[in-house]
């Protein structure tokens, strides 16, 4: 049976299950109901784990991610392929968590129950192959762009994600979600005025404002594809949706992603220049291939995170935690790369935390109404 779209955007991934008739007269009533609350309680606290888990590797994709493709531009690399290339290359070290849940899984299981549906596949090399060109629009955006506006620019996805939710998933909108999507949207406005003080040397005015619009495509392209995954798992999998599903899904994802960087390294021939910049990287040949590796570690392990977090509860959700760990990130790049932090960029990174502010405010709001 098919996953209910509206459970899915409460956090509720369940499914009924078929009970036998004649079983359940061989039961007791009363240890039939503490044997379902104490199942329904442990499902709880290790859905709750699964969450922090989730949102703990987004958040060190979030902050380390931009920070080492930075890195990687500031020191000698130049390939926009290959960088967005290692953000989903890292894919097969899904494999070991896979093959955990694989060997424990209930045996009386049929293998259908385990592994994901062909349509729900099909759905993710949809989704991969547009990963793969948003991935590389981030990555020419943040070669001409310092971290810390460009992290300011991707929370505008939240934006994005909230009005496809809105459109597509009838999420519905309160004067607190209203009013952080408008605040979001003036401080991104407010670095794309004031933008003379904020360029890196060596980037013309044209360069700053094409990586600036480029991020704002690619965030864009991205809320709709986290609300894609959303609807993916409720309208494409047959079956109850479980985790090893969802990593299953994401190796989908990551392998039709990098198959899209892959065939735009070839054409560009990015793949060629490996050689080159790591005998001419600013810090050396063998930290040259350490940023590589660890890029596609990192990243791999925020999409992990993302997807969980999808997972666990719904896809806005997802946006408006990636979109407050990324203020975090720009800390960390005022920090690692001395980047200025202009009076503009505080003004944005204000009204970004006073959007996070409303929108969780107005969360807790509308969960309290429920609760009385």
């Amino acid at each position: 049976m098919p996953l209910n779209i509206d459970g899915i955007e409460e956090g509720d991934f369940t499914r009924e299950t078929n009970h036998n008739p004649d079983r359940e007269h061989h039961h007791d009533e009363e240890d039939s109901s503490s044997s379902s609350s104490k199942v329904n309680c442990s499902a709880k606290v290790m859905k709750w784990g699964l969450l922090i888990l989730s949102c703990a590797l987004n958040m060190l994709g979030l902050v380390v991610g931009p920070i080492l493709l930075r890195l990687y531009f500031l020191h000698g690399g130049s390939q926009k392929w290959l960088s967005s290339w290692l953000q989903m290359a890292g894919f097969p070290i899904l494999i070991i968590p896979l093959s955990i849940f694989y060997s424990r899984r209930d045996r009386s299981l049929l293998s259908t129950d385990f592994f994901a549906s062909r349509k729900l596949l099909f759905y993710a090399a949809l989704i991969g192959f547009v990963y793969g060109i948003v991935n590389f629009m981030f990555c020419y955006g943040l070669s001409y762009l310092p971290v810390s506006t460009w992290s300011l620019l991707v929370t505008t996805q939240l934006v994005f994600t909230s009005l496809v939710s809105f459109v597509w998933v009838k999420q519905k909108f309160t004067p607190y979600t209203m009013n952080a999507i408008v605040v979001i949207i003036l401080g991104c406005v407010l670095l794309g005025i004031r933008r003379a003080g904020d360029r890196l040397p060596g980037v013309t005015n044209s360069q700053y404002l094409l990586g600036f619009f480029l991020t704002i495509g690619a965030a864009s392209i991205l809320g709709f594809i986290m609300v894609s995954t959303q609807v993916a798992y409720a309208k494409a999998n047959v079956q109850a949706m479980t985790y090893p599903i969802v990593l299953q899904f994401q190796v989908c994802v990551a392998l039709f992603a990098t198959i899209s960087c892959t065939i735009g390294g070839l054409i560009n021939r990015d793949f060629s220049a490996i050689q080159r910049e790591a005998s001419e990287f600013d810090l050396g040949a063998k930290a040259y291939y350490v940023v590589l590796v660890s890029n596609m570690v990192v990243w791999q392990l925020m999409f992990i995170g993302r997807m969980g977090i999808i997972y666990c509860s719904s896809s806005l959700f997802a946006g408006v935690m990636s979109a407050t760990f990324l203020p975090v990130s720009q800390i960390a790049a005022v920090i690692t790369f001395h980047e200025s932090f202009t009076a503009e960029k505080g003004m944005a990174l204000a009204l970004t935390l006073w959007g996070f502010t409303s929108y969780f405010y107005g969360s807790y709001k509308k969960i309290k109404k429920q609760t009385s």
